[in-house]
């Protein structure tokens, strides 16, 4: 091991991911990767004989923000972390709308322009609780998880941004802070 890897704190480390939680009993399907995501895998995952209605979310990195041309994003996370957070949110959902299955993956690293920083997917007996279901499960994904995104821009500008900045719109949320 050289000196720069032994450096690297453990949640940074590449070399140890993906990283996966799954709960059988409840089939719920956690993952954090630095590889691209694979929405075919998640389908597998949340397949159920009982479930009518199967939805899949991609969340994609756009090449524009607020008319700033985006060279690519990139996520940091730590871990143990985000899959308490992300675990909370799943079993939540599937108590909710009793759901078949849930799979939630995110990258992190670098993610270019028109690659998927998100995948979520649920199964649910009929479709109006699997739509409902994964849009309150990427509400709360974003609202929650400690997952952060630096925004890298073509004009050579860097911000970090916490997915809780912004509301499903893209519009900045204004926290009180009195």
């Amino acid at each position: 091991m050289t000196a720069d890897e032994a450096s690297v704190p453990a949640h940074l480390d590449t070399t140890t991911y993906p990283r996966t939680q799954h709960d059988v009993a409840r089939n719920i399907h956690l993952s954090l990767t630095y590889s691209p995501l694979d929405p075919n895998t998640y389908f597998a995952q949340i397949a159920s004989p009982a479930a009518g209605a199967n939805v899949l979310f991609l969340g994609t990195t756009r090449d524009t923000f607020e008319g700033r041309s985006v060279s690519q994003l990139s996520y940091t996370s730590y871990p143990s972390l985000v899959f308490k957070t992300l675990t909370a949110i799943a079993e939540a959902a599937v108590k909710a709308h009793q759901l078949k299955g849930v799979s939630i993956s995110h990258r992190l690293g670098v993610v270019p322009i028109g690659e998927a920083s998100i995948a979520i997917a649920v199964s649910s007996g009929h479709r109006a609780a699997s739509w409902r279901a994964g849009e309150e499960i990427l509400e709360a994904c974003k609202e929650k998880a400690e997952i952060w995104k630096r925004e890298e821009f073509v004009d050579g500008g860097k911000e970090w941004r916490a997915n809780a900045d912004r509301d499903a719109e893209g519009n900045l949320i204004l926290k009180d802070r009195s």
